[in-house]
């Protein structure tokens, strides 16, 4: 028994519920499917053929309730103790998607993640900088993935026991602005819950332009600064909050922002360009997190 969940966001996730209905109607196990749309303000209608589906369940929320809270309603509303959560731009990649999760499931498991591809061909060249990322930092393998099981963790194709969600659920205090599938992950770390790496990866679609992918990094190292400010998380839950805490300990906070801001606008078109380095992305957000973060090491 499965419960199948989506939240959407001005997106045509039709082709995605056909695949994953089709699938699960051919394994003949009982299951729902819920797609909730936050409320968008251009509605694909394609969205609505869901609701002729049986087993299926298509809302449109009457306000936008944000990225944590939608999942958290989800969960909420689903049925079923095993919960899949994929985001609304993904695709399987096998067509024993469902097949995969279901031969691991047990009892025993508590978060299972599928892992995720991205396209081979390179994309436009406004889009080159989210691609990069993606097959560099978060396209990998099982192998790669369980030497940080938590922090390799996404929330865009994962299966959770719903008593296992409601011991963590989404924080809805925070920005919505990214980060929350890791504070989501550190909270199941810190309460010892163990995240389980396989091999059945969704390819992401839609990619971002590199500007847009820029501007919601930026975002996100603000965020993180808060968290780690706030205490939500510890400077050693990620690289970038680690390497700048080193720098702060070590009292070399002003000397490195201030190189780092000679080369700010380089790096930015570097980014931006056709090649794009993520060494210098790394650069570029660790000269944001030390420049806006509340520490008075200098």
């Amino acid at each position: 028994m499965l419960s199948i969940l989506i939240p959407t966001y001005n997106y045509n996730v039709w082709p995605l519920v056909k695949q994953l209905y089709e699938q699960c109607s051919t394994l003949g196990i009982d299951f729902e499917l819920l797609v909730y749309d936050d409320c968008s303000p251009n509605p694909v209608n394609e969205n609505s053929n869901i609701n002729s589906l049986k087993a299926a369940n298509f809302v449109q929320l009457p306000q936008n309730i944000g990225r944590s809270a939608i999942r958290n309603k989800l969960a909420h509303d689903a049925k079923y103790e095993d919960l899949l959560f994929l985001d609304a731009d993904t695709m399987p990649v096998s067509d024993q998607f469902i097949q995969n999760y279901l031969s691991v499931i047990s009892t025993a498991t508590e978060i299972i993640y599928g892992g995720i591809i991205y396209q081979k061909e390179q994309p436009q060249q406004d889009q080159i900088l989210r691609w990069v990322y993606g097959n560099k930092r978060e396209a990998l393998p099982v192998s790669e993935r369980n030497k940080m099981p938590h922090l390799r963790f996404l929330t865009l194709n994962f299966c959770i026991k719903k008593t296992v969600f409601q011991k963590l659920s989404f924080n809805e205090d925070i920005p919505n602005l990214r980060h929350e599938d890791t504070l989501f992950a550190m909270n199941a770390k810190q309460q010892n819950i163990a995240v389980l790496h396989i091999d059945n990866p969704i390819i992401h679609h839609g990619l971002e332009s590199s500007e847009v992918f820029l501007k919601k990094s930026e975002e996100a190292t603000i965020v993180l600064k808060q968290f780690v400010e706030d205490g939500l998380m510890t400077p050693s839950d990620t690289a970038l909050s680690y390497m700048a805490s080193r720098i702060e300990n070590a009292q070399l906070k002003g000397f490195v922002l201030k190189s780092l801001s000679l080369f700010k606008s380089k790096m930015k078109r570097n980014l931006l360009s056709k090649n794009p380095s993520l060494f210098i992305f790394d650069l570029y957000r660790l000269q944001l997190y030390l420049e806006t973060k509340g520490s008075t090491n200098e």
